[in-house]
């Protein structure tokens, strides 16, 4: 692989303009595909074939008119003063608007809702009055005896009624003081399916004649998109680390270019994953993965052949020489890198989960793209910039190279010291974990200042927050039963349901032609992702039925269906971990040809993913430093961030594990001391590492204010996570070990190292080729120095001399 990326290098650097065009037309391309078959993305995430899904297909089936998707419409008054005449029709006029869009079946206008509401009840009280004055004349008249179960049978009914508004009276449209009014837009189609274009159509249509003294807010349903995958935030984060590289490489030219070739691959694979939007259902964060991981990978990818690239001028080597070898010792360490960030990323197909297995497929075809280029635009960049890669000083003739200072093994009262306080530091950081309650973010989530937000706000503090998340509960009625008896068990059934804790009002929705399957819609108090909201939902479903028996029940709506997702996400993440771990171990045994260096790397990660739930948890469920992150309402951490931290934290350990290690190997296998080589390992490799963690930290800290609540703990899980591996977990608790171990780090029985594979992942093999031969005087030393490496090859296998 080294000799063929070298190959690569050297035709893109002599072919630099062919190559820079041959991209330009693949993100044209992808542009265009984009242009012609995106389609929409959607904030709900299913998952086939849980519970909460099984009701909402069968409600489809069997009650089509209840299965449609929701949004709530809010309107509040601007003074707080209850709605006028003109406002009234105001809203109602608004709300007609919304009901005539293709798309929409229905609308509910809360104001003919209560006056409906109103109506039934005088209804059904004139109804009692009536039939009382129908039993006395009955009675006057002798005839009661005869007219007794007519009566009876009328009276039963309108009490059945009666109790059904009562149990109801929780679920009001306009507040007590009349000044906050929720109007519900009803789809044709499930949430998940409307489209954007459906979306803004209803928009346009509420906001087309704005109502004076009015403010209309959206829930999160329909206003929440990622039509735009990046906002003022990661711009933000961008730029700290365009400033990072400026700092490290001395030059805006060659700071420029990792973040061009990024952007590049980010623009293609972004693109190209939205074109298959329109065929293949994706959630909002499903492309914006694939940007995180391509602005941070593609940028660090192209770094690190970059700054090999440079240290050859500096030491004299000429331009293309340079370029390929660069490209195939450090553009095969890339290689190797993007290759075990894929591993982890398209793994998250083992789940079974088919959003994540989406998510992590469309962020490891993204990694692909980075990979791509960096290997090949990258290298056709540094011919078109020359040696204006370099500062001005580092390109006259007469500049040497800088020799590295003395390099001496740590003290081991150090390591020790490091990987005492790391391990602790970690494990204190990692305590939160173990409290970690999984969700799906709601309105209360949003920016403060968001109409999603102010939606959620305004229905909570006017009806409660339950309103915001109403569950719908499904009744099995038995088949054999008369209309009067079913209505018996429809009113049994809401009586039982209204009588638990936690349960503010219950609604009839409707009963199926065949009048075995009856909705009522249950108002909880708490919202969607409260913990007693889940309470309930789990009460509901274990309910035993005692005035109904034969009845059976079934819970769908947000909170049920975060609780389905949750659960089967925790269930998928003991078997992901494990395929990681395995993964981890398998591959850092041929990269390193060590038993302990595989086990050190393995546990370090799992110190950095505890230590990443830890955080997330701390900040976004518990509310600390709640004012840094703009977490104004504590809730449950997304109930996929888990499984997708392992996933990505994974592969990027493994990057910062390679380009660490694999420089103390090298130094080792040259016959330096095993302590000596873990020192010139790390200082080889630190500079680089550390700006590359930076560079990655700033990237996913800008997605941590994106305006998308999905996003930010995502992006504070990878930053914190990079952060917690790179500078405690690889540089310091890594090379203590590795100081402690000493020769036994490399140990690896005989029979082992005959079977494993040799990846030569840093391409020594290509290095050696290339390198001029050595002047006379010198070589003496060179046989010396080849004589080491012997001795030390096989010194890793047990029989290396003291």
């Amino acid at each position: 692989m080294a000799e063929v990326l070298y190959r690569i290098g050297r035709f893109a650097a002599r072919r630099a303009w062919p190559v820079v065009a041959g991209w330009v037309l693949v993100l044209v391309a992808a542009g265009v595909a984009y242009a012609v078959a995106g389609g929409t993305l959607s904030s709900a995430i299913t998952i086939p074939g849980t519970p909460t899904q099984r009701v909402s297909d069968r409600l489809a089936e069997e009650l089509p008119d209840a299965s449609g998707g929701t949004a709530n419409v809010v309107f509040h008054t601007g003074d707080g003063a209850a709605f006028t005449d003109d406002q009234r029709a105001g809203v109602s006029a608004a709300l007609a608007r919304a009901g005539e869009v293709d798309g929409v079946r229905a609308v509910v206008d809360p104001f003919t809702s209560a006056e409906q509401r109103a109506a039934q009840e005088q209804q059904v009280r004139d109804g009692l009055a009536q039939l009382d004055a129908a039993t006395e004349q009955a009675r006057q008249a002798g005839t009661l005896a005869q007219a007794q179960p007519q009566l009876d049978a009328q009276r039963r009914q309108l009490e059945l009624a009666a109790a059904q508004l009562d149990l109801a009276a929780g679920v009001r449209t306009v507040s007590e003081d009349g000044s906050v009014a929720v109007g519900v837009v009803v789809f044709d189609q499930p949430i998940f399916s409307v489209t954007t274009q459906t979306k803004d159509a209803v928009l346009d249509a509420i906001g087309a004649e704005p109502i004076d003294g009015v403010q209309v807010d959206y829930a999160a349903e329909l206003v929440q998109n990622a039509d735009d995958l990046a906002g003022p935030a990661e711009v933000v984060g961008l730029a700290v680390a365009a400033v990072v590289l400026v700092v490290m490489l001395g030059t805006v030219v060659a700071a420029g270019l990792p973040i061009l070739t990024a952007l590049i691959g980010v623009g293609i694979a972004s693109l190209g994953a939205l074109a298959f939007s329109g065929v293949v259902e994706m959630i909002t964060v499903t492309p914006i993965l694939g940007v995180m991981l391509g602005l941070a990978v593609g940028i660090d990818y192209s770094l690190f052949i970059l700054n090999r690239h440079r240290r050859q001028l500096r030491e004299g080597m000429e331009l293309e020489e340079s370029i390929g070898l660069a490209n195939g010792t450090s553009g095969n360490a890339v290689v190797f890198a993007g290759s075990t960030v894929v591993i982890a990323l398209v793994a998250l197909n083992v789940t079974g989960i088919g959003f994540l297995g989406l998510m992590g497929t469309v962020a490891a075809v993204a990694v692909v793209v980075a990979v791509l280029i960096a290997v090949t635009l990258t290298p056709a960049l540094l011919s078109l910039i020359g040696r204006r890669v370099l500062p001005r000083r580092a390109r006259r003739p007469d500049a040497a190279a800088a020799r590295p200072d003395d390099v001496r093994p740590m003290r081991t009262s150090r390591a020790v010291a490091g990987l005492v306080l790391g391990v602790l530091a970690l494990a204190v950081v990692a305590i939160p974990a173990a409290s970690m309650r999984l969700g799906l973010p709601d309105g209360s989530s949003e920016p403060e200042d968001s109409t999603q937000y102010r939606a959620y706000t305004v229905a909570a503090d006017a009806f409660g927050a339950g309103v915001n998340g109403p569950l719908v509960v499904v009744a099995d009625l038995p088949a054999d039963v008369d209309e009067a008896a079913r209505a018996e068990l429809t009113v049994a059934v809401a009586r039982q349901l209204s009588a638990q804790d936690d349960v503010v009002a219950v609604a009839p929705i409707g009963v199926s032609d065949s009048g075995t399957v009856a909705a009522f819609q249950v108002v909880p108090a708490g919202g969607p992702s409260s913990v007693s909201t889940e309470d309930l939902v789990h009460r509901l479903r274990d309910l035993p039925l005692e005035d109904a028996p034969g009845v059976a029940l079934a819970v769908a709506g947000q909170a049920s269906a975060n609780i389905d997702i949750s659960d089967q996400l925790a269930d998928a993440l003991p078997v992901y971990l494990a395929v990681v771990i395995g993964l981890s171990l398998l591959i850092l045994l041929v990269v390193f040809r060590s038993l302990l260096v595989p086990v050190i790397a393995t546990g370090g990660f799992v110190l950095s993913v505890l230590a990443a739930f830890g955080g997330v948890v701390a900040i976004y469920q518990w509310g600390w430093l709640g004012s840094v992150f703009g977490v104004h309402d504590a809730g449950p951490v997304l109930s996929f961030l888990p499984i997708l931290l392992v996933g990505v934290l994974f592969g990027l350990a493994m990057d910062y594990q390679l380009f660490l290690v694999s420089g103390m190997r090298e130094a080792y296998v040259h016959g330096e001391p095993a302590r000596l080589a873990v020192a010139r390992g790390l200082r080889a490799g630190r500079a680089v590492v550390t700006a590359a963690a930076i560079i990655m930290i700033s990237v996913f800290g800008g997605f941590v204010f994106s305006h998308l609540a999905m996003v930010r703990p995502i992006g504070f899980g990878l930053a914190f996570g990079v952060l917690v591996d790179a500078f405690v977990v690889r540089m310091t608790l890594v090379p203590a070990l590795m100081h402690l171990a000493g020769n036994a780090a490399w140990w690896l029985p005989r029979w082992l190292d005959r079977l494993l594979p040799n990846a030569d992942v840093e391409g020594a093999a290509l290095e050696r080729r290339h390198t001029p031969a050595a002047l006379p005087e010198d070589q003496e030393a060179a046989d010396d120095a080849e004589a080491g490496a012997a001795a030390a090859q096989a010194g890793q296998t047990g029989d290396r001399p003291r």
